[in-house]
């Protein structure tokens, strides 16, 4: 997909990150700070325009008793002020009731996403479903990440790289891999044939498979954060984005009903017979 400059835009990237009392706050007009798609596209009917993004994160986030689920919500915002929406609200035969969600990452339904794994909401809204590469483009991979953006809980977002030893600022740096996996053999029911990643439920956490938890995170040093935090990493494998909270999310990630990511498809979008694969991209 072709992209376009960010001096295309008639209006250009502005976000503010301050701190008052226990809170950060971000605001932001949601024009992204790199190179995007052309959009709308043939997968995405929808324009990007300049948003009133106002999310709030505390200053001292704390582990939470009991972990919750991400759902359609915002895990987090970049610190380029454009959110993190892991979900796709596309299901198998559009039913949000048969229990087989299409994950947006896997290419096995066209989105429309752009090299940056954005597209755009109908409310004009760009976000991200997996690793932002504009973003991170001048990184390098033999250094520890920086802090790419906060969660809703407040605990900082990284992106792949991360020291070896969660303890030791010293330790060989390498990428971290989620501990999700492919569940063997073939789906009971819905959409049937073999778990190849179409579906969020095709994948299970495996406790030690990976580097990280079933939260996409660990509780580690950073250069930010030498004496230790609860840290999330972005991933080149499911989950990419978290899908869950280690911590409390603010409601300024919520979703306001009938704002989240719905009509990512043209309208004329044909449906899939049972059984059959959307279109690939």
């Amino acid at each position: 997909m072709g992209l376009r400059t960010q001096s295309a835009w008639a209006v250009h990237n502005q976000v503010d990150i301050n701190i008052r009392g226990k809170y950060r706050y971000i605001s932001a007009n949601g024009i992204p700070d790199h190179r995007t798609g052309n959009f709308p596209n043939r997968r995405n009917p929808n324009t990007i325009q300049s948003q009133n993004h106002l999310f709030r994160v505390p200053m001292h986030p704390k582990e939470a008793s009991h972990i919750t689920d991400v759902g359609f919500n915002s895990f987090g915002v970049a610190i380029n002020g454009i959110p993190f929406d892991p979900a796709a609200n596309e299901f198998w035969q559009r039913d949000r009731h048969s229990g087989w969600q299409y994950e947006a990452m896997s290419g096995k339904i066209d989105l429309g996403l752009d090299k940056n794994n954005a597209h755009v909401q109908p409310n004009g809204a760009y976000h991200y479903h997996g690793l932002p590469t504009g973003l991170i483009r001048n990184w390098s991979d033999n250094q520890h990440s920086s802090v790419i953006g906060y969660a809703a809980d407040g605990f900082p977002i990284y992106v792949l790289y991360g020291y070896k030893d969660p303890t030791q600022t010293q330790s060989p740096i390498m990428p971290l891999a989620s501990s999700y996996k492919l569940k063997t053999g073939t789906r009971n029911g819905g959409p049937g044939g073999r778990h190849d990643g179409s579906f969020i439920q095709d994948y299970e956490y495996r406790r030690g498979f990976g580097d990280l938890d079933e939260c996409n995170g660990r509780f580690c040093v950073t250069p930010e954060y030498p004496e230790g935090t609860y840290a999330y990493f972005l991933t080149s494998e499911y989950p990419f984005i978290p899908r869950k909270f280690r911590g409390i999310p603010d409601k300024s990630f919520q979703k306001r009903r009938g704002s989240g990511p719905r009509n990512h498809h043209q309208k004329n979008h044909s449906r899939p017979k049972p059984g059959e694969r959307p279109p690939r991209p």
